[in-house]
Parts: C-alpha cells; sequence; structure tokens
C-alpha cells in the first residue's frame, strides 16, 4: 500500500509540501542504525548522561517552538495557542523525566524470605523499539514515548501519521542537535508494510502505538506473531457524569471544554454526557448553547475526518437520534452538535465521535449513571461531577476506564499515568508507569 507523506493544510485544502517515502534500503539502514546505537551508546552511557541529553532535547523544544507549532497548525489544523502549549507541555514531560530518571531507574533491593546473600532488580534497557504516533498531537505524542525509553538507554524508529512529516522530521533534528547519536532516534517515513517487516525483525524488542482501535489491532496481531511487546493507546468515548454541582455553568464550561478541546479530536476527551435527571434539562439547554457558539474555530484534521463524522452524524440521525447543530459542514470545517435521544440499538451509542459532536444520555440515578458510563467497549479516561466527595469517589470505584478525573478538566500532568482497558488498549505512559514498560526487570541474586 502507498502511502502519501505529505503537509495539506485542513483549513484550505491546499497540498503544501510532499516527503519522499522510505524505500526498503532506507528502513534496512534504520534498522541498522538503531540496532548500532543501541549496542553501542544504549548499553554503556549511564543514566545521567542519558538524562542531560533529554534534558537538552526540552531546551530545544522551546526554543523552536514557533516552528514547531507552525508545522503543526498546517499540517493538522490545530488551533496557534493550543499547538504552542503542545509544545511547552511536551518540553515539560521531558524535563519530568531528566528530573527523575535516576530515582526511577534505582536498583531495588528485594528481601530474602530465607537464604543468605543479596537480591536487586536492575532496570535495563531492551533494544531498538519502534513508535508509532498519530496525528491529533504531532509533538507531545512522541515526547511520552521517547523522553522515558531513551533515558532507559533504548533507541527509537518513529513512524509518524503520514500528515504529519515535517513535524517528524523537526523532531528528528531536535534529538539530533540536542547530542544523540546517529541511530539513537530515526524517524521513517514506513508504509504499513513496512511496519510489519519492522515489528518482525529480530533486533526490534517491541513496539507503541497511539491510534484507531483497527490500527492498534492490526500491530497487535503481527508483534503477537512475532513474540513481541506492545503497548497500545486507542480510542474512548469517555464519560462525564453529572450527579450534582453547586455551580452549573461552571460545570457546563468544563464540559463544553471536555468536548471541544483540540476541536474534539482528544482520545479522552468527553464525548458521552450522563446527567442526573433533575439536572438534566438545565445542563443540557446550557450545554448546547455554549456548544454550539464554541464552533467554527479551526478544521479538523483534515477532509477526511470530516466526512467520516458527518456519516457517524447521519447514522445517528437515522436510527432515531436529534440533532441540534450549529451549520453545515463546509470542506473539513466541521460545526459543533449536540445528539440526543440516543438508545442502545443506535449505531451511534458504542461509536466514537472524534469531531465537536456531544451525546448526551439522561439517568434517573447514580446507579443508572454508572450503568451507562460503563456501557461501551472503550475504557480510557472519565469524568464525575459531584458536590458530595463520597459519592464522587463511590462513582469512581465503579466507573471501568483507565483514568477517572472528579471535579475536574484539562488535568493531565507529566506524573500521572496514561492509558487505558478494554478496547482502548493496554499499557501506560507518562509517569514512572511509563517508564516500566519497556526496561528489562533483570533480577542479579548473589548468594552468601
Amino acid at each position: 500500500m502507498t502511502v502519501e507523506y505529505a503537509v495539506r493544510n485542513p483549513a484550505t485544502g491546499e497540498l503544501v509540501e510532499t516527503f519522499p517515502t522510505a524505500t526498503d534500503a532506507d528502513i534496512a539502514a534504520a534498522i541498522d542504525a538503531a540496532s548500532a546505537a543501541y549496542a553501542s551508546w544504549g548499553r554503556t552511557s549511564g543514566v545521567a548522561e542519558r538524562a542531560a541529553l533529554i534534558r537538552r532535547v526540552a531546551e530545544l523544544h522551546r526554543e523552536r517552538s514557533a516552528e514547531l507549532a507552525a508545522a503543526m497548525v498546517e499540517e493538522m489544523g490545530k488551533p496557534l495557542e493550543d499547538a504552542e502549549g503542545e509544545v511547552d507541555f511536551s518540553a515539560a514531560i521531558y524535563e519530568f523525566y531528566a528530573d527523575n530518571a535516576e530515582r526511577f531507574l534505582a536498583d531495588e533491593p528485594i528481601e530474602l524470605g530465607e537464604g543468605e546473600g543479596t537480591a536487586v532488580i536492575r532496570r535495563m534497557p531492551v533494544g531498538v523499539l519502534l513508535g508509532i504516533m498519530p496525528w491529533n498531537f504531532p509533538v507531545y505524542q512522541i515526547a511520552r514515548f521517547a523522553g522515558p525509553n531513551l533515558i532507559i538507554g533504548n533507541t527509537i524508529l518513529l513512524k509518524h501519521a503520514p500528515q504529519c512529516p515535517r513535524s517528524a522530521a523537526l523532531q528528528e533534528q531536535i534529538f539530533k542537535d540536542a547530542g544523540f547519536p546517529e541511530g539513537a532516534y530515526v524517524n521513517i517515513y514506513a508504509t504499513n508494510e513496512q511496519v510489519a517487516d519492522i515489528i518482525a525483525d529480530p533486533r526490534v524488542q517491541g513496539v507503541s502505538l497511539t491510534g484507531s482501535e483497527r490500527a492498534g489491532a492490526a500491530v497487535a496481531e503481527i508483534a503477537g506473531r512475532n513474540l513481541k511487546k506492545v503497548v497500545l493507546e486507542l480510542g474512548g468515548s469517555d464519560p462525564f457524569i453529572v450527579l450534582s454541582s453547586d455551580d452549573l455553568d461552571a460545570t457546563v464550561d468544563a464540559a463544553v471544554f471536555a468536548r471541544m478541546d483540540n476541536a474534539g479530536q482528544v482520545c479522552n476527551g468527553g464525548k458521552r454526557f450522563i446527567v442526573v435527571d433533575d439536572l438534566y434539562d438545565d445542563f443540557v439547554a446550557k450545554f448546547t448553547e455554549k456548544l454550539l457558539a464554541a464552533s467554527g474555530g479551526s478544521p479538523l484534521s483534515s477532509v477526511t475526518a470530516a466526512e467520516n463524522l458527518a456519516k457517524q452524524v447521519d447514522q445517528a440521525v437515522a436510527g432515531g437520534a436529534s440533532l441540534t447543530s450549529a451549520g453545515e459542514r463546509d470542506g473539513a470545517f466541521y460545526p459543533s452538535g449536540v445528539l440526543s435521544g440516543i438508545t442502545t440499538d443506535n449505531p451511534a451509542y458504542h461509536q466514537e465521535l472524534f469531531g465537536p459532536v456531544a451525546m448526551v444520555f439522561r439517568a434517573s440515578d447514580e446507579d443508572e449513571a454508572v450503568r451507562i458510563a460503563n456501557d461501551t467497549p472503550y475504557g480510557l479516561g472519565s469524568y464525575v461531577y459531584s458536590t458530595d466527595a463520597a459519592q464522587a469517589q463511590r462513582v469512581a470505584d465503579q466507573i471501568d476506564a483507565g483514568m477517572v478525573f472528579v471535579n475536574g478538566v484539562g488535568l493531565d500532568a507529566a506524573e500521572l499515568p496514561f492509558g487505558g482497558i478494554k478496547r482502548s488498549g493496554f499499557g501506560r505512559e507518562l509517569s514512572r508507569y511509563g517508564m516500566e514498560e519497556f526496561v528489562n526487570k533483570k533480577l542479579i541474586r548473589t548468594a552468601g
């Protein structure tokens, strides 16, 4: 399958720049380089040395923020302010790992139950890793994969989304300019067939993918066949549960942000708004008004993305749902909207809507809210709003998801683990747990 790596401005439809897809010889050379870098630098350098390089990566992100942000705006339509914020957050992630790497990777003594001597867990690199990254956060997604793994001593082959080739090239240059040796981080404009060959190569020890459920299943199948570890961060249809509020306007504002951030193209954005009966009418009225008013500022990532969302919304309406919309689609610009009256047999009920369209559900009480929240194939994030602290914790315990945020949105941080369960994938990124995925926890037991 031919993959076109190209910058196509979603706001104008203009084809700005194309990049050559890798040849098989390019891929072979990339694997050779990454393997050689692991055998030398990865296995012999110290944690402090590698952490210093990552700290320089953070500095270069901040120095080159304007260039990185401009690339994201043109590649996938992200508002400039959001793009600048993404670069800053990415730099913070690199700094977090630079600050904490020696502590996270320190030897861990084991208390022996019997016998003399010592036992210790020593965290070691495993080798070459393949990262497959999506278009919705072109810089942040790389930071949370590359930061911890390069400090461990693993080396990286990075396949970015075909619509983000400029971001990919700019970030590869940052790693080179920071002082990483040749082969430690290699950008590859690979095809899907080449990805399968890379995973099968015995020198490649693992793969991390953030993307669609379909892509995750395909990669996991290939990885399993080749006995390679895989970390998957896939889609989500996160519930936003409103049980009580002492400031409904503030709760509505949080809900609008949860749905509209990055034009609704966030894996763990709020997508299904589940509101108890006594608040439902007021919440939906205010929410609909503010969500529709927030429409139109930026395009979706592509015309194709907008067309796919339009098909889902049309199917939902044909299935009996009611749509309140801010207008009509214009190329990649998709109007915000609210779908209500979605029954369990509606096609949209178990789908993820990746864009500025929200689904709202009425719940008779706390128990029904939890039931609706968990009635999804996904399990990435979730949001619970309640003025009753005991209730909020009780509901949080019952939510089937990798993450629960209580009375707050936009709380992601470098020190907090990110990941899901069910069809949202497995494994974790960020925090110290993100440093535990591709590491050899080697036991060294010394007798006497």
